[in-house]
């Protein structure tokens, strides 16, 4: 990590140069220009809130492009949609997807290696939006709160993603290299309670309204959405229960959408948050991915284990789930992102948080307290707009089960969200044993990439099983 982070840190002016040139030429990433003859310092860029948003936005498009979050091929959605039992894998080959389909990870792995660094550069430019909106004369306190609010809640959103899959990782707060190149990994919990710590500063430095009308920079209550999420992660019921009813009680802003074909779409009103399109693609880059006309599937396709788990009547079966078939065999493919690369009209983002969550968290919170009654309701709500009867669980067990199996049915193929269900629920063994040839207990996480242990030992130790 030193490297890296000291090579960040050396040509940071070059990319505020880039910055600058792009908010005339209106480029989606503004790394990719030549260095001027005079550089510009990286505290110019913090002196006005047009280049300072700029920088905050580059940050955004950073995280749809690379990275855990991109619903690119090396994003979560896929790998762990391959690492356990959603997804099937059609290539071969070190360079794919296929060791996370065979569960065969090594801690050489191009794309172990890719996420790591993708994402603690992402973490380092939102770092460097703290410290250059913190120190900048030029700009509102107003202006200044919602900049460092968002970059607290993308701190937060990033570390949260990089200790559910490396089980544990440090939790870097500043731009300063030589201080990050000694770092050493925190457990799992702490790096989640320094999430939630970075979150109720965000939420109270974020306004309530959105500050843009396409929901793609995040306000109070997307921070508290994930807020509420993470309370659950560590078993604080109370306080993930209130902020998922925090969220929920915006009822003139969030607005529950029971179309299930407009779900996805970029101007869905139970959206809370998502990426603009960008990158190259017209559409949120899953569809990209996920799409495909003819088979066999040219890189992934659903695997039919989760296509017949789904009940009959199930709505999301026939709105979110495809089918192709060449006359001898059908394949499924992930339907929620319907357009694929070849569309130029713009119907869909990326979503990172949406409505159905904080139902759900508030379900299995309210379950886990005894309030049976409340959760069932919360369960049922999202049943019943999937076209299912009422959950005919009785006991807390029996719901807690209930809304971890519906979670299921209504995040497949979402950012490996039920890859962190079943790890956090202790049921990663039992489930993909069966199913999962490849898989060994020690595989609930993934292996510290062996570059950044050579940089700095104080990452040791590796993960058992690599």
């Amino acid at each position: 990590m030193k490297n890296k982070l000291k090579t960040i840190s050396i040509f940071w002016p070059v990319a505020i140069w880039g910055l600058l040139l792009c908010l005339a030429t209106g480029c989606d990433n503004f790394v990719d220009v030549d260095q001027p003859n005079s550089q510009l310092t990286g505290v110019a860029v913090f002196e006005n809130n047009t280049t300072a948003t700029a920088a905050m936005k580059d940050v955004y498009a950073k995280m749809r492009d690379n990275g855990l979050l991109t619903g690119k091929s090396v994003g979560l959605s896929n790998l762990l949609g391959q690492y356990i039992d959603e997804l099937v894998c059609y290539q071969t080959g070190i360079t794919t997807a296929e060791p996370f389909y065979t569960n065969s990870l090594t801690a050489t792995n191009g794309y172990v290696q890719q996420l790591w660094n993708s994402t603690y550069n992402q973490i380092y430019s939102a770092n460097a939006v703290i410290e250059g909106v913190t120190a900048s004369t030029g700009m509102t306190t107003t202006q200044k709160n919602q900049l460092i609010g968002e970059a607290l809640f993308v701190r937060a959103l990033l570390h949260s993603y990089l200790a559910g899959v490396y089980g544990g990782c440090p939790y870097i707060t500043s731009t300063d290299y030589q201080q990050n190149s000694t770092v050493h990994r925190l457990t799992t919990m702490a790096v989640y309670n320094l999430c939630i710590a970075d979150l109720e500063e965000a939420a109270t430095l974020l306004p309530e309204s959105y500050i843009s009308y396409e929901r793609i920079r995040p306000n109070q209550y997307a921070a508290r959405a994930l807020l509420a999420r993470l309370y659950l992660y560590t078993g604080q019921l109370v306080q993930a229960s209130n902020e998922a009813s925090a969220v929920l009680n915006q009822t003139a802003m969030y607005v529950w959408e029971p179309d299930l074909d407009k779900v996805f779409l970029k101007e869905c009103t139970s959206t809370i948050w998502q990426f603009s399109a960008g990158g190259g693609y017209a559409n949120a880059q899953e569809g990209a991915l996920f799409v495909f006309n003819a088979g066999p599937p040219p890189t992934v396709a659903l695997n039919p284990l989760l296509y017949t788990a789904f009940a009959p009547n199930d709505q999301r079966k026939n709105h979110w789930i495809r089918s192709i078939t060449d006359g001898t065999t059908t394949w499924y493919q992930p339907y929620k992102y319907q357009q694929d690369n070849s569309s130029t009209t713009t119907t869909s983002y990326s979503i990172m948080l949406r409505l159905a969550e904080q139902y759900l968290i508030r379900a299995e919170a309210r379950a886990r307290q005894g309030d049976l009654i409340g959760a069932k309701e919360d369960l049922d709500f999202v049943r019943n707009n999937a076209g299912l009867s009422p959950t005919t669980a009785v006991t807390a067990t029996d719901l807690v089960t209930a809304v971890m199996e519906e979670r299921r049915f209504e995040f497949f193929t979402e950012l490996g969200m039920r890859f962190f269900d079943l790890q956090r629920s202790g049921n990663l063994d039992a489930t993909l044993t069966p199913v999962k040839p490849g898989w060994n207990t020690t595989d609930g996480l993934w292996p510290v990439p062996q570059s950044e242990l050579l940089i700095n030992p104080n990452l040791a130790p590796q993960n058992a099983g690599y």
